[in-house]
């Protein structure tokens, strides 16, 4: 009996490591130039004849947390603390009307970091979103880990 009550609690936790959501790195956050970020980004985006974008404090708490979340797993995932419109709305963002997510992860540069997201069709499309105006943008290490670096950017439209 006793078996049978432990099996399913067992079985329950060893799917929630599978989710790979556990953190098992020491992992912690790095300064960005928000700044040079909104005008490499923005300096792209009218090469593209796109407006620029501007830092948004908002936006960049959703950035930080999921840069954090990731190194912490040491792996790159945008589903790491939920769906991404429940995770703006965590952080008062909700009423983003478009907005999407960038992850990168390896890069110790900021340059190197939009390079890889300019170099991936995903990514550019993110960078090069029309409806963008806003931005966040974060870093976090987890030396431990794979990667080292993890890079989040948030665009939004409002």
């Amino acid at each position: 009996m006793i078996r049978m009550r432990i099996l399913p609690l067992l079985l329950a936790l060893g799917l929630a490591a599978c989710g790979g959501q556990t953190a098992r790195h020491a992992a912690h956050d790095v300064p960005v130039d928000a700044a040079r970020a909104a005008a490499l980004i923005s300096q792209y985006r009218a090469a593209h004849g796109l407006g620029p974008v501007t830092v948004d404090a908002g936006l960049a708490r959703v950035a930080a947390a999921q840069a954090r979340r990731n190194a912490q797993i040491g792996d790159l995932s945008h589903d790491i603390g939920g769906d991404f419109p429940v995770r703006l709305a965590s952080f008062g963002a909700a009423d983003r009307a478009r907005a999407a997510e960038n992850l990168a992860g390896g890069s110790a540069t900021l340059d190197g970091t939009i390079s890889q997201w300019k170099a991936s069709a995903g990514h550019n499309r993110n960078l090069l979103m029309r409806e963008a105006r806003h931005f966040g943008i974060a870093r976090a290490d987890a030396p431990t880990t794979r990667y080292k670096h993890f890079w989040a950017l948030v665009m939004a439209e409002r």
